[in-house]
Parts: structure tokens; C-alpha cells; sequence
């Protein structure tokens, strides 16, 4: 089979499109030809070294097909199986093994592209809205990079749950987009400070929760944009990591809260993952969730995948196509 495989870490070159021996399913899982594999930022930190890994290694940790192959031991899924899923490497490839407890059935009537869209950035943004800091009606929610993969579907999640939504983005165009997906208030960080427009906009309340995929620009600014006993849920870097820390600050600045979360540890069992899932499957089915696939590059194209990613262009999501 063809796939990407990595033999040394750094910048989006060292994905090579090699032929590589295919894989054989083991105890417990299944091998599944790919249709649509999902691009995401923890991809970018897996190339560059930050979540390392044994090399030569096929990044990717999300994407959709069909069961082609099932090992020893697994009596509950067949060949012909529609089925995604999400956190598990070697997803830039036309076949992945992958443990059985990983993969979610696809509904029918849902596109496997859209399932591959939505599986990681969905759960994503499923977790931190329901759990990291559920929402309630009425809190007011700071949302950095609002036109990303992530930042549409939050923004919407946001909105279900009755808060009330600030989201920062950089154009015109993905201010437009925020405002689609039903950002009461969006901030252009490009022509205005977001730390003075936040306290503007909440009346110098500051917001109950920041969630802040950016890291290190955007930090220190969303601890400020927080009122009392506010929740600052970073979860992610893609400014490059924070500095650190002095817990006497979250102190000094209202007995702040600050929680690094990750998907992993929130979908703990395969009854919370096959619960979160069936969520936005049902959301996207019954039109209260829009899933944006922003554009698609072919598999052998994903270092240029990687570099629009990294210079901010998405508008939704991207996918590579086997």
C-alpha cells in the first residue's frame, strides 16, 4: 500500500509518500481500507517531534473507510463495516490497523467524509463544552480561532448549550463564518486587542470560560479576558507552548481556574467515546450541527496539507484523500 511515513522529525518535507508492506490485523483489531483521513494540528506536533514517536512512523490519528480485514478474537464487526475513528496513528495511509474498542459504526445516512470531518475535532469540541467546562445558559464563552476545524463546531456546541459566544479570528471572511456558526460577538485580533475588546464587550465582567487552542500569543491575554472564578481550558499550542506558571497568579488574577485537557482522557471507555460520537452523529443528521470540510488534498500531497494548516488558511476542516 502507499501511505506518509515520517523518518525524521522537523518541517512538513520529512512526510514522505513511500510504499509500505500492508498491515495484518492482530488480537482485537481490524484493518480498514481508508476513504478520508482528517488532518489536525496534533498531527503537525507528532512531525515536528513535540509527541514522539518510534521512527519511521505513518502519522495521522483520524479517518473513515471499510473494514477490509478482522483479526483473531473479533466476532462483533465484519468486512463491509462502515466505521471512523479518532486517536490512534497510522491514519495517512490507504489501510490502517486499528484496535476494534476505537472504531464507531458510521450511520448510513452519514458521508464518510463527513464522519472522518467530524470524528477528532467533533469529540474535541464535545468535551470541552460538556465536560472540561460544561456550559450553562447564560455563561459567557471566550473562543480563540473560532473559523478553525474546532472553533465552528465549539462555537455551535457553545450555542446549544445557551451561552452566550465571543469568538477571535483574524479576516473578514472567518469573522463571517463565526457569525455563521453563531458567534453572538466577533473579535478581529488582527485590527483590535482582544483582552480590551473582551472586557468592552462583557461590560468589564470578563467571560466565565476562555477555550484557547493558540498557546503562547493568546495566554497571558486569557487569563485577563476572565472574571472571577474563571475557567481558562487551553487545549492546544498552535502559537507554540506557554511559558510557565506561577499558581499564585490564577490567585492574583480571581482565583482563576487553568486545566490542560486531552481527548484521550476523555474518552476513557468505549462507552464515552460511542456516547460522544452518537451525539454529534445525531446533531449532523438532524441539522443542528454544520460540519464545514474546508478542502482536500490528495494523500501524497500532505506536506502541503501541513502547510496551509500551519499558516492559518483553514476555514473548516482538511482532509487528505487516499
Amino acid at each position: 500500500m502507499r501511505a506518509i511515513r515520517m523518518h525524521e522529525y522537523g518541517g512538513p518535507e520529512v512526510l514522505r509518500y513511500e510504499e509500505v508492506a500492508l498491515p495484518e490485523p492482530g488480537v482485537g483489531e481490524a484493518r480498514v481500507k481508508l476513504d478520508a483521513v482528517g488532518v489536525n494540528y496534533i498531527d503537525i506536533y507528532q512531525r515536528k517531534g513535540q509527541y514522539p514517536d518510534q521512527l519511521p512512523v505513518i502519522p495521522g490519528r483520524e479517518a473513515a473507510g471499510v473494514v477490509d480485514a478482522v483479526g483473531p478474537g473479533v466476532s462483533d464487526l465484519t468486512p463491509g463495516a462502515r466505521v471512523v475513528y479518532a486517536m490512534h496513528v497510522g491514519a495517512y495511509a490507504e489501510y490502517a490497523v486499528v484496535p476494534v474498542r476505537r472504531l464507531v459504526p458510521i450511520p448510513d445516512a452519514l458521508e464518510a467524509r463527513v464522519a472522518a470531518a467530524v470524528m477528532l475535532q467533533g469529540l474535541t469540541a464535545h468535551y470541552l463544552t460538556h465536560s472540561a467546562y460544561p456550559l450553562q445558559l447564560g455563561d459567557r464563552a471566550l473562543i480563540h480561532a473560532a473559523a478553525g476545524g474546532v472553533g465552528l463546531l465549539l462555537v455551535q456546541m457553545a450555542k446549544q448549550r445557551g451561552a452566550w459566544v465571543i469568538g477571535t479570528v483574524s479576516t473578514e471572511q472567518k469573522a463571517d463564518l463565526a457569525r455563521q456558526a453563531g458567534a453572538d460577538e466577533v473579535i478581529l485580533y488582527t485590527q483590535v486587542d482582544c483582552e480590551t475588546e473582551t472586557k468592552r464587550l462583557t461590560s468589564g465582567q470578563g467571560v466565565h470560560v476562555v477555550y484557547d487552542s493558540v498557546g503562547q500569543t493568546t495566554f497571558d491575554k486569557s487569563l485577563n479576558c476572565l472574571g472571577p472564578r474563571g475557567y481558562l481550558v487551553l487545549y492546544g499550542q498552535s502559537s507554540g507552548p506557554v511559558p510557565s506558571l506561577d499558581p499564585q497568579v490564577l490567585s492574583a488574577k480571581g482565583s482563576l481556574y487553568l486545566t490542560r485537557p486531552s481527548l484521550m482522557h476523555y474518552t476513557l471507555d468505549r462507552a464515552e467515546l460511542l456516547k460522544r460520537a452518537s451525539d454529534l452523529f445525531h446533531w449532523i443528521m438532524a441539522g443542528a450541527l454544520t460540519v464545514r470540510i474546508d478542502t482536500t488534498f490528495p494523500l501524497a500531497e500532505a506536506p502541503l496539507a501541513h502547510r496551509y494548516l500551519e499558516e492559518r488558511k483553514t476555514k473548516g476542516k482538511v482532509l487528505l484523500i487516499p
